[in-house]
Parts: C-alpha cells; structure tokens; sequence
C-alpha cells in the first residue's frame, strides 16, 4: 500500500490540515460538537484511509470491503471529513449543515442515514463491541465459503476509540471474547489523548491499557507516536501481520492538534472553538482557505474512487472464478450476502407449522422455542446463535449447533456472561450481512443488554433477541430474577417487535416472523413452566401474525367482555371463560403475543378484534399500566405492580391473584 516516503511529501500536511478545518469549521457553523478528536486522530486516520482501508466510495455495500468503526462516535467530523474527501455521496452542503435536521451529518454517526457509516456510534464502547461483532461474522463466513485459492472473504475490521470506549465496561466484556476467538483480523487505534469531558483523566482512569489487552490475549503496540505517520504506518504493518490475535495500537496525541491556545485540554474536547481561535489555528497549521474550502490537489490526493472500483473489480473477477469452480457455495455466498431467504423458505415454514399444530404439545415456551430452531435452522445456515452462560435454561442449542472457535467454523457463540457484550456483538453480526444472530438470556438481565437492543430497533437491524424466565413463573429464584416491567418496556422500544407466545404454535409463528422481518429486530420472550396447547384452526393461526386474534369467542357471538392475554396468562384466559360462561357471561378471549404488530394492523381489523362498546381486561403476569391504552378507563388489568417473591410458581400465581376466582371477580367488577 502507502510506503514511508509518501509521508515526506509537502502534501501530507495539507492532507491532515484538511480534515482539521473541515472538523473545527462545521462544529463552529453548528456551534456544537467535539472537534478535538478530529483534529488529534488526523494523522491516524491519514495513513488508515490513504494507505491500507480497502474501500470502494462507489459502491459503499461492496461486501468484501474493509469495516471502519468510529468507536469514539462523537468525533463523528472525523468520518464525515474522510468520507466527503474519499468521494462518497456526501457533498460539502452536508458538511455545512452538521447537525442539523433532515442531513446526512447528524451528531453522531448513524447507519443508514450517511454513507459509508457502518453502525450508530456514541454510547461508548459499543462501537467497538459492534466491531468484535463484526470481525467474528468475517471469520465465520470466511471458514464457510473460501476455498484453496479463492479467499473471498478476506477484510480487515478498523476501530478508532477512546480512553471513554476503555472506561465503558461493555469494551471489557467483548474485548476479553475478543481475544479468546483469536480475531486477527480486528485492529483497533486507541486515541491516548489523556482527556475527557471533564478534564485530564489521571484522576478516573489510571489503567495500564497495554497489560490490559495483552491479559486479554491481544497483540499490543504500545506508545505509538499518533502524529508521526512512519510510526503509524509501522504499527498497522506489524498488526497486519497477526493473524491470531486481535490488535490494539496505542497512540499517543495531542487532543485539538493545532489548535495555538485550546490543545491539549477538556475545552477542546466537546465545544467549538470559537471564531478568534479558528482564525489563530489556520495559519498554525498552515491552511489559508476559507471555510469549506479544499483545494483540488486535496481532493485530488484523498480521492479513493478509483483505487476503490479496482480493488472492487479484482475481487469480482475473483469472485466468477469462484462460482465457476463452485457453483452452489457461490449461490448460496451471493443469498446469503442479498440478505434473502431460501427459495423453499415459506413452503418450509408451512409444513413445520402445520406439524406443530397436529403435535398438540403443551410444553414451556422455551422448549417450544428450542423446537422451532431444530425445525427452522437445518434451511438456515446463515443462523448463528448463542447464549450468555445459559444454553441449558434458555434451550438456544439444537442438534446442528457447532460452537465457534479459533478457527472460525460453527454457528454457535458461547459468550460467557456477558449480556450486554453479546447483544451489542449481535448487532455488529448483523451489520456485517450474511448471518442472522440470535442471543439468549433471562428476560430479567435484558436491563444489562437494554442500549445495545435500543441500538439495534434504531438502526432498524435484523436481530432476534431470545429472553426466557419470562415472569414470576420463574418461581424459587425470588424477585431479582422476576421480571416484572421488563417486558412493557421493551415494547415501548421503537421499531422492537416483542413476541411473547402462549403455546407452541405461536412460538414456532413468533420464530418466523422475527427470521423474516429485515427492518427491526425482535424480542422473543419465553416462559420456564409448561404452557397449554390451544386448539386453533387454520384461519386463526394465519392471523397469529397479525400479532392479536380472537382465538375463542363468546358463545353466541356477542361478547360482553374481551380478556386480552399474552404468553402463560392465555391459559388462564380460556380457563376463566369457561367459568364465565357456566355463570351467564359471554367473554371473547383475544391472545395477543405482539402488540407492537397488532398495533400497526389497520383500524377495521383491530376493531373487529376488540370491538367498540365492549369492555376489556388485560390479564399478563406484569405491571399493569402497559395495558390501560387497549382496556381503557372502564376496564381493568390483572397484573403485578409490585416485585414478586421467592416461592414455587403455583404459589406466586395464587399469591399474585393470577387465577380463574380473579379474573371471574374481576369482570363481575366491571359489568
């Protein structure tokens, strides 16, 4: 790539000069922003993008292409400058309006709004969790399809990151995993500037970094100089050189490089410099144009678009020699990679569901979930599953799993207990193309994993997050692992599907529509105990989907009450109908696993299913304000406002007032 020499050139100043006044002069313009990072990582980030990041600004999905994670996000005029001058689809208009509504420069970088942006970076530390991600679905996909002579997965995955990433506990949990799957294709440039928000960090973060990461089984380059490019260069050449060993280079900056009277300290750091300062700053780095002003020999000079169509060119020409030797792997390379499903896929999911029905198992819904992978998993290779240290209690093992190693094959990822760590891992799998991962834990510790789903419904990513022990049903354990508000709140999550199932019909529906949807992810929420099989037939389980049905009516078609029920508490609903109607009272039972999905149905179904003028009780094993916008103020909720207690789960459920007297009374009270 680069050699030592092109670093001589006059040229180079100007070079990192540009992305320091693109930096300093769109957080003035906005009057917010962190303009320190930018102008201390320039140099970094020269040698990094002129000389070894493998892109194409033309085609910016190029799947073969290296990854670069802006880890340290809110230094986000740092990707924006490099990918305007690279010459992507980000005119300097965009740059101008930083921050502002409705651009392709928001704060923060965000996937899918700016080009050449990987994932939505700013809560520290999960950028680079998203890489781990990342470099682990390199080496999956790269043990799968390449071949003796035809590495056609073969891209390295590039971090920038902070002493904020090393402080965030989340960086602990995916680096040590990091390390143990030997990803040496992962090499990070952490910006040892020395400060934070709130000043020089000496007084918080004392860590030795280097030991840290050789412990975790890291290659380390310590005590690199990050402004002089010959020792960057040296440092990106050795990591290059490690394969079994993820890589972390230290470098040493200077925070707001250039800046005359503001380097160097926390007011460089998230403010602008001020027009006095950015008037001091130009001469002292040798840049005498305007703002938003780039010369053309700059540009020139950045502009990666035609070694990008090369290196693009070269690899699909490899690629057709590929397919010609082996044909169904480079199909199955190129659905895969598409993001689409076999061509067999809803014939497929017929017969299994079919198959389930006529089964009629009333098991836990986390075994009924189990069932469905085994079912659904031998057409999909591009699953890859895991738990945090609970495979036996979640059931996310099936008979093809393989667990990932050192070398890269399996589909299986035991991350330990780290359920923040592997959630945000996930999305970084996701993003990547080319597998669909799904994760398990408790439904309680969801609270550890909760930014990284976030993340995920904000970037709108395939990803199916599986949760099991799903209420006080979970029994002896006692409060700290009953979750009580956890499942409200995750459907509270924009663009979070949340299924949580009744019997195993539903799980196995809840599996497919997660596996379908391309636009979000879903939560998929299981119970411990054994749940009721409920007879359907054909009509109401296509309406499963729906995410609410009527799966009983009243007798005589004219309900005077609706119970409304998710997940254990439909068993419930069913029993108590039967009560009802020996007492003269007509009740529709509605199961509703999905309220995000029924919510999004239009009005006249949603009617017809809780029809006007009738009232309502919501009847689920949580707090019970979730549910006042479907019963309304003349119905009521039977449900848990308080934590639960430690006791068998029959005793709970009484305890609680999760039983057919209850639900009886309750409507009695409402009539």
């Amino acid at each position: 790539m680069g050699t030592f020499k092109d670093f001589d050139a006059p040229v180079f100043k100007d070079l990192t000069s540009a992305v320091r006044a693109l930096a300093m002069d769109a957080v003035q313009k906005a009057n917010s922003g962190h303009p320190g990072m930018p102008m201390g990582m320039a140099e970094i980030a020269e040698v990094l993008w002129i000389h070894h990041l493998r892109h194409n600004p033309g085609n910016p999905g190029w799947v073969d292409r290296d990854r670069f994670v802006l880890s340290n996000g809110h230094g986000s005029m740092l990707i924006y400058a490099l990918l305007h001058l690279t010459g992507y689809d980000l005119p300097m208009e965009e740059l101008k309006k930083f921050r502002q509504f409705h651009s392709k420069t928001p704060g923060h970088p965000e996937y899918g709004y700016t080009p050449g942006v990987e994932t939505t970076t700013g809560p520290l530390g999960q950028g680079i969790t998203n890489a781990v991600g990342m470099a682990l679905a390199e080496k999956v996909l790269a043990a799968e399809f390449n071949r003796p002579g035809y590495n056609i997965v073969d891209h390295h995955t590039y971090v920038f990151l902070g002493d904020g990433c090393l402080m965030e506990g989340i960086s602990h949990e995916a680096c040590s995993l990091a390390g143990t799957l030997g990803l040496g294709k992962l090499i990070c440039f952490y910006d040892d500037n020395g400060i934070s928000i709130d000043g020089h960090v000496e007084g918080w973060f004392t860590d030795d970094t280097p030991k840290r990461f050789e412990s975790y089984g890291w290659h380390v380059v310590p005590n690199v100089n990050g402004h002089d490019p010959v020792a960057i260069e040296a440092a990106i050449e050795a990591a290059k050189q490690v394969n079994n060993k993820p890589s972390m280079i230290c470098c040493k900056t200077v925070i707001g490089l250039g800046s005359p009277n503001m380097a160097d300290t926390h007011s460089v750091h998230g403010a602008a410099l001020g027009d006095a300062e950015i008037a001091a700053t130009r001469p002292h780095i040798g840049w005498h144009h305007p703002p938003f002003e780039i010369p053309q020999d700059v540009y020139s000079a950045w502009d990666a678009r035609a070694k990008g169509q090369k290196l693009e060119t070269e690899w699909n020409q490899k690629l057709a020699e590929y397919a010609e030797k082996y044909p169904a792997e480079a199909a199955e390379f190129d659905r895969r990679m598409a993001g689409e499903l076999p061509a067999n896929w809803s014939s497929h999911v017929e017969d299994v569901i079919n198959q389930v029905n006529a089964k009629a198992e009333s098991i836990a819904s986390r075994k009924a979930s189990q069932n469905s992978i085994e079912a659904l998993a031998p057409i999909l290779p591009e699953l890859i599953g895991g738990s945090a240290d609970l495979a036996g209690s979640n059931l996310t093992l099936w008979s093809g799993s393989k667990g990932v190693g050192n070398n890269g094959g399996g589909n299986y990822v035991y991350y330990g207990v780290r359920e923040f760590g592997m959630s945000a891992m996930m999305n970084g799998l996701s993003l990547h193309g080319g597998l669909i991962p799904y994760g398990a834990t408790f439904l309680m510790f969801s609270e550890y994993a909760r930014n990284a789903l976030r993340m995920a419904a904000l970037m709108k990513i395939r990803n199916i997050f599986v949760f099991t022990h799903d209420s006080i049903g979970l029994g002896e354990d006692g409060p700290t692992h009953q979750p009580v508000e956890q499942t409200a709140t995750l459907r509270y999550i924009p663009n979070m599907d949340v299924w949580r199932p009744c019997d195993t019909v539903e799980s196995t529906v809840s599996w497919v529509r997660a596996i379908e949807r391309k636009d979000g992810p879903s939560a998929l929420i299981f119970s411990r105990q054994n749940l009721p099989f409920q007879k359907r037939d054909a009509a109401s389980i296509k309406l499963i989907e729906k995410g609410g049905y009527i799966l009983a009516e009243s007798s005589n078609g004219k309900p005077q009450v609706v119970l409304i029920a998710t997940g254990s508490e439909v068993g419930l609903a069913m029993n108590a109908q039967k009560v009802l109607a020996d007492e003269g009272i007509h009740a529709r039972v509605v199961s509703m696993p999905c309220t995000n999905v029924f919510d999004r149905q239009e009005p006249s179904y949603k009617d017809n299913v809780l029809p006007r003028g009738v009232k309502r009780i919501a009847i689920e094993a949580g707090v019970t304000d979730f549910w006042r916008k479907y019963v309304g103020l003349d119905g009521a909720v039977v449900g848990i406002d308080t934590f639960g207690e430690s006791a068998p789960a029959d005793v709970l459920f009484k305890h609680f007032g999760f039983t057919v007297e209850n639900v009886v009374k309750t409507v009695k009270g409402i009539l």
